[in-house]
């Protein structure tokens, strides 16, 4: 695959540097022509391949509700047509509010399809939160034309409240809410001849979607994104896959529409392509996860992707069964993790199964972005050894890097940048520097800087970095890496500790296999591990003193987990300011590595 140029495009990069120390790097290839609209896609297949599977998703009996494209095409036409009947208010936003389900997809694409932005908000928000106050912020900052939701029993009480005017939609229970419309409502009427008219009336920068995302300030920015965005970004890793345009991916996937990952870069690969997406309700939380072991192994997609965190609560599963583990790599083209960085460990883990199930390793591979870039800035579309390496710059797009106390920070320019945040000129103008380049806030360096075709290496966020009391600054996205991958098997996940205080720490969130373990096993397996890592050498800032097991896992409601089901490591720190103070004074439970 790695040496087949009809299969993946050979690494490439050109690089310019400046004076002060920067410089950029750019793809030598131009991109190429890229489609007007969201719609178009799914009016080329529709067209072009009517009776194959596009999407699917489980019935409450565990069978299939499964569209065809032309299905789903008729489907988003008649819901087009019930949208414009409404007579919505102008620029007003559809909002959704739960998770992904099929009638969800069916009226995201039916808005955009009439030129009409969508957003889905993180079902969290309404579901998981104590009280409704962070939604009803939401739902006034967005302003909503139509709010939808699944269900009137689970999601009801939290719009009755939020003093709406917009129209109010659910799948399930619509009769018990006063005012609200059953989705089967809106397919009731055949598309009439305004739904084209609409459609052909959405040009590049007409607002396809509208995506959440935290700010400084914990209020969420509201981030702009363009079809011409959208259709760009998957042009570019068309570029980069050259696979894609030969196998339809068949993709299951349970990231959520909330954000970037799941919703741009993943369904819009089906989209783009004509394949199958098949939504899985399952999850990387105890519980859950069998669910997507199921429905992988039952579907077995073309292409994997999902937050380390997913692949790291996958694979004790698939070790521990061999048929489990050949029925999920039995057409698997390539393993993609983003979202957050990967344990040189769990790399590790996933090729010796790879290796014992098929006698080859899995083509294991990343890319890099955020919400404001649609999502793909880079891409590894070559063979990467070992975790850490980023990919190099997509074409249309120049990354450039600029010296920022002892890192590089990376900053994007091209066609698939956000044009801004909605309504938020001030917070528009600070993500912009004076050439134009959006400060996306994450630092990388050149794996080989004689050649810098070898790709960029992550070398985390900048903001999340601190120094110690000592001066001396801690890379806590690197670090953090390090340390899970030295207590692996027994740490889900860390949070680096340390801000002005004399020595690194890190407080443990363990994994399903410690979770077995009596206390004290626990605690001499982690002190080993610990001192280990501190014999290989390195600084202060470089190796975890002490360390603290958490007894209560991350919680999603207090934002410590976010739904791709990483840990909001500033988060933690927050709410949990008192642990982090007893791992400094000591006593019962603190690990010390010396």
């Amino acid at each position: 695959m790695f040496d087949d140029p009809l299969l993946l495009a050979p690494p490439r990069t050109v690089r310019v540097t400046f004076d002060d120390g920067s410089f950029v790097l750019r793809s030598p290839e131009p991109l190429k022509p890229y489609s007007r609209c969201v719609g178009e896609w799914l009016e080329r297949w529709a067209a072009e391949t009517p009776d194959a599977r596009a999407f699917a998703e489980r019935d409450p009996d565990g069978g299939w509700r499964e569209l065809t494209w032309r299905q789903a095409l008729d489907q988003v036409g008649r819901i087009a047509q019930g949208l414009l009947d409404l007579d919505l208010a102008p620029q007003a936003p559809i909002v959704v509010v739960s998770d992904n389900s099929i009638d969800h997809l069916l009226l995201m694409l039916a808005g955009m399809h009439i030129g009409r932005a969508v957003c889905t908000v993180s079902s969290a928000y309404s579901r998981l939160a104590k009280d409704h106050s962070t939604i009803h912020g939401i739902l006034n900052t967005l302003g909503p034309a139509l709010v939808y939701a699944s269900d009137a029993e689970v999601y009801g009480a939290p719009l009755s409240s939020a003093g709406l005017k917009a129209v109010v939609v659910f799948s399930k229970g619509a009769q018990t809410y006063a005012g609200a419309l059953s989705f089967d409502s809106l397919s009731r009427t055949e598309e009439g001849p305004m739904v084209m008219q609409a459609f052909h009336e959405i040009g590049p920068d007409t607002h396809a979607k509208y995506l959440l995302t935290s700010g400084s300030t914990g209020h969420p920015k509201v981030v702009i994104n363009t079809h011409r965005m959208l259709c760009a970004n998957q042009q570019m890793i068309a570029q980069a896959w050259l696979f894609l345009e030969r196998e339809k991916p068949v993709i299951v996937d349970w990231l959520p529409w909330s954000h970037t990952f799941g919703g741009n870069h993943n369904l819009n690969m089906v989209l783009r392509h004509g394949g199958t997406l098949v939504i899985d309700e399952g999850r990387p939380a105890p519980g859950l996860i069998e669910k997507s072991v199921r429905n992988v192994c039952e579907i077995q997609p073309t292409v994997y992707l999902n937050v380390p965190r997913g692949i790291d609560m996958l694979l004790p599963h698939l070790e521990a069964d061999e048929s489990l583990a050949r029925s999920f790599f039995a057409r698997l083209r390539a393993v993609f993790y983003a979202g957050a960085a990967l344990p040189q460990a769990s790399w590790d883990r996933l090729q010796a199964l790879a290796l014992r199930v098929r006698g080859e390793p899995v083509w294991l591979t990343t890319s890099w972005g955020s919400t404001e870039t649609a999502p793909a800035v880079t891409s590894a579309h070559w063979k990467l050894e070992r975790a850490g390496v980023i990919g190099l710059p997509l074409p249309g797009v120049d990354l450039k890097f600029v010296p920022n106390a002892d890192k590089l920070e990376m900053r994007v320019r091209g066609v698939t940048v956000f044009p801004g945040y909605r309504d938020a000129p001030h917070l528009t103008a600070q993500a912009f520097d004076g050439e134009g380049y959006y400060c996306i806030g994450d630092a990388g360096f050149l794996a080989d800087e004689q050649s810098p075709e070898h790709g960029v290496v992550f070398n985390g966020r900048i903001a999340e970095d601190f120094k110690l009391a000592t001066g001396t600054w801690v890379s806590v996205g690197t670090l953090r890496l390090r340390v899970v991958s030295a207590l692996a098997p027994f740490a889900q996940d860390v949070v680096i500790t340390g801000h002005d205080r004399d020595e690194v720490g890190a407080l443990i969130f363990l994994s399903p296999q410690a979770s077995t373990m009596s206390a004290d096993a626990l605690a001499e397996k982690i002190s080993s591990a610990l001192k280990a890592f501190h014999a290989q050498g390195g600084g202060s800032s470089q190796v975890p003193r002490r360390a603290l097991v958490l007894e209560e896992p991350p919680s999603a409601a207090a934002g410590e987990i976010t739904d791709k089901g990483y840990i909001n490591q500033s988060a933690v720190l927050r709410r949990r300011a008192a642990t982090v103070q007893r791992l400094y004074e000591g006593g019962s439970g603190v690990i010390l590595a010396s």
